[in-house]
């Protein structure tokens, strides 16, 4: 992964088109340590993913759409956010940036 990733405070996940993990910075690492961590760079994300999960990860890769979604684990609430990535203008793959949220969130909206 590109340096200036590596230590940033959410997790990023890169994957091909295989579904194979790509890249991993250190905060996604971390956030599936006991699934493996770092290991996991090489292995298919398909087989940490429900079936629902997996069909929404297949289609996002055919569509070309992202898909953004809120969870909360353990008391943490998160965004997490997928979006295709793209080689010579065509899908190689998904990224997924997993930010962790705060308890309270300002919310602003700009004028037009």
């Amino acid at each position: 992964m590109n340096n200036w990733s590596q230590e940033l405070s959410l997790a990023v996940t890169v994957m091909d088109t295989e579904g194979k993990i790509l890249e991993m910075n250190n905060k996604a690492c971390a956030t599936f340590a006991k699934h493996g961590g770092v290991e996991l760079i090489g292995k298919s994300l398909y087989n940490c993913h429900s079936e629902n999960s997996q069909q929404k990860i297949r289609q996002l890769l055919i569509d070309g759409d992202s898909n953004t979604y809120t969870i909360e684990k353990s008391g943490t609430k998160k965004l997490i956010h997928q979006t295709p990535w793209y080689r010579d203008g065509k899908i190689a793959g998904l990224v997924e940036l997993s930010i962790e949220l705060p308890k309270e969130m300002a919310h602003f909206i700009r004028p037009s």
